[in-house]
């Protein structure tokens, strides 16, 4: 009975339809493809889903990921050096320790080191857009990098939007827990002008739940060498969880 009662306070709950990222985005030509068009068929969580895995990586990554060299002493990239730190909390606002974060993100002109990318701007031989991190005790974490710049979304032919532009993002990817806890996202930076126009960011109907993807200006950590400080948390479930990026 006390197994059962811990399994239940460790479950999940997942946060409404209109606080997270409409299916099909009109004008977003890649979630209409990836839509199903038949009703979701549901299965109960099982106790792998709501206690597994135990570890997800070994040997362990630091707390802290420094995206803005490439190795310890290499120049710096190219673009405004930021710090963003934050916690990944569970439903309940528990600090969760050893949540694995995989992060990646264009560079300050807005390409992706990757070969998919058709974007004609220039890459950065200092940058490689891609790093993982693990939380403390305190859930918390801390990312270096370069903020990376908007870029314009190729035209994919009917039915798709033209003259989008998606504002400066990072994309993360959290292991928590347990399966069930598991979390794609992406983070936004405030006063952006391009943020009212994203297509995939404004999908979210619930205001206050688009505002969870927005990192707040620190400015205790920013420093006078020009590093200027973020703040952003990540909500594993419940009401007030972190939107995803996309869904199954």
């Amino acid at each position: 009975m006390k197994r059962s009662r811990q399994t239940a306070a460790r479950r999940p709950t997942p946060a409404g339809e209109a606080g997270q990222p409409a299916r099909a985005i009109p004008g977003y030509l890649r979630s209409l493809r990836r839509t199903p068009r038949n009703e979701f068929v549901r299965r109960l969580w099982t106790a792998a889903d709501l206690l597994g895995p135990a570890r997800v990586v070994d040997p362990a990554p630091p707390r802290a990921c420094d995206l803005s060299r490439l190795r310890p002493a290499a120049p710096r990239a190219m673009g405004q050096l930021i710090r963003v730190t934050g916690r990944v909390l569970d439903q309940a606002g528990r600090p969760l320790r050893g949540v694995l974060l995989e992060l990646w993100q264009a560079n300050a002109a807005g390409k992706y080191l990757h070969p998919n990318d058709p974007s004609p701007v220039p890459t950065d031989p200092h940058f490689a857009g891609r790093g993982r991190m693990l939380t403390g005790a305190d859930g918390g974490f801390e990312l270096l990098t370069i903020k990376p710049g908007g870029y314009a979304v190729p035209y994919e032919g009917e039915h798709s939007a033209s003259d989008w532009w998606r504002p400066p993002h990072i994309h993360f990817s959290l292991f928590g827990p347990a399966f069930a806890s598991r979390l794609v996202t992406q983070m936004y930076f405030p006063g952006e002008p391009l943020n009212r126009y994203d297509l995939l960011l404004n999908s979210i109907l619930d205001h206050a739940a688009r505002r969870r993807l927005i990192a707040r200006f620190a400015r205790t950590a920013s420093t006078p060498d020009g590093v200027l400080g973020f703040r952003h948390d990540f909500v594993l479930g419940g009401p007030s969880q972190t939107p995803w990026e996309e869904r199954p």
